[in-house]
């Protein structure tokens, strides 16, 4: 029933009870609680309002497959989500989709955003998931020992990619060019099985490739993510259209998000092997490939979100980084939205 609605009949009510003589005292205390009924039940039809499902892009990634906890432990459900994950081989192709409507959002790194191609909208950036510490590297033969004798040598990562992302910053904290080495454009596997019979120097890889290569061949893990403040940093980003059609939707995402955090943090045996069993992989080893991130809790968004927080500076340095190397052939986007309005709600809303 509308206000106006409302308001007629109890106006038509008032003036029937007067002629019966009973008390305005009596009827008023009636119409208070007459309305406040209808306010809760309002109020009550809107909460219990399912919000629609998301479809959220996802890449095999441990920072990106801890989320898939939140299904198996009902932590989606008690948020009032359905969210469907979406498979993606590489963040590219999974950004790509999100701005072109055919996502609501995906799980990504900062610096393939910073590289999206253009669509329906601006990229924005959501929330921090992960950041990189140890978890990537690189790898190098026998006689290489230290970054420093990289110079003129052959290394595999593919341009554009978080491995090249890997590479520049660990030249840049040493003080070499990006010209002063030979970067061939391979894949993680392919640079792998470069690696393994000699063709190539050196290779960017992640873990737990990047230590299995390293044995395999003997060779030397000469840098690591966990040496710098990283620009790995991964992210869940959505577009500024998809943020305005479905605010309510990514809020409530982000809030299980920080249950998982929690879960992580408290119950971390439990997350582990939860997800380990959904990927095929046991728990002890899905722990161990975890443990070279920095987790996205509520701690660490807080300080990516701040006026002057990490997010904001990394992002310059990335436009950096791609300047200083184009051979990835890739259009920079100066218009990536880092706006903390959501996540400061999520975070101020959450509790455990």
């Amino acid at each position: 029933m509308k206000v106006a609605q409302i308001i007629d009949t109890l106006s038509i009510w008032w003036k029937q009870n007067l002629r019966l003589g009973i008390k305005p005292a009596f009827f008023c205390l009636f119409a208070i609680a007459l309305s406040l009924t209808f306010v809760i039940n309002a109020c009550s039809l809107g909460q219990n309002q399912s919000p629609k499902p998301l479809r959220v892009g996802i890449t095999s990634w441990v920072g990106f497959d801890i989320a898939l906890y939140a299904q198996p432990s009902h932590i989606f459900k008690q948020r009032g989500l359905e969210v469907e994950f979406v498979r993606f081989d590489n963040q590219q192709d999974s950004s790509r989709a999100v701005m072109q409507g055919r996502l609501d959002a995906a799980f990504v790194s900062l610096w393939d955003v910073m590289q999206v191609d253009p669509g329906n909208g601006k990229p924005v950036v959501l929330i921090t998931t992960n950041i990189s510490a140890g978890a990537d590297g690189i790898v190098a033969k026998t006689g290489i020992k230290s970054l420093q004798e990289l110079r003129a040598k052959r290394v595999g990562a593919k341009l554009g990619t978080v491995n090249h992302l890997i590479l520049l910053e660990a030249l840049k904290a040493h003080q070499i060019k990006p010209s002063e080495v030979q970067i061939l454009d391979y894949s993680n596997e392919v640079a792998a099985q470069k690696i393994g019979t000699g063709e190539i120097d050196a290779a960017v890889l992640w873990e737990p490739m990047l230590g299995e290569t390293a044995k395999s061949i003997k060779g030397n893990v000469i840098h690591t993510t966990k040496q710098v403040d990283s620009l790995v940093i991964d992210i869940l980003m959505s577009s500024d259209n998809m943020m305005k059609a479905k605010k309510a939707e990514l809020k409530q995402f982000m809030l299980a998000w920080f249950d998982v955090m929690h879960a992580v943090e408290t119950l971390p045996t439990e997350v582990f092997n939860a997800v380990g069993k959904k990927l095929g992989q046991s728990g002890e080893s899905f722990a161990s490939d975890y443990a070279g991130l920095k987790k996205g809790d509520i701690t660490l968004n807080k300080r990516m979100f701040a006026a002057d927080g990490r997010l904001n500076s990394a992002k310059a340095e990335i436009v950096q980084l791609l300047q200083a190397d184009p051979r990835h052939g890739r259009v920079i986007r100066q218009d990536v939205e880092i706006d903390p309005t959501l996540v400061n709600e999520a975070m101020a809303e959450w509790k455990s």
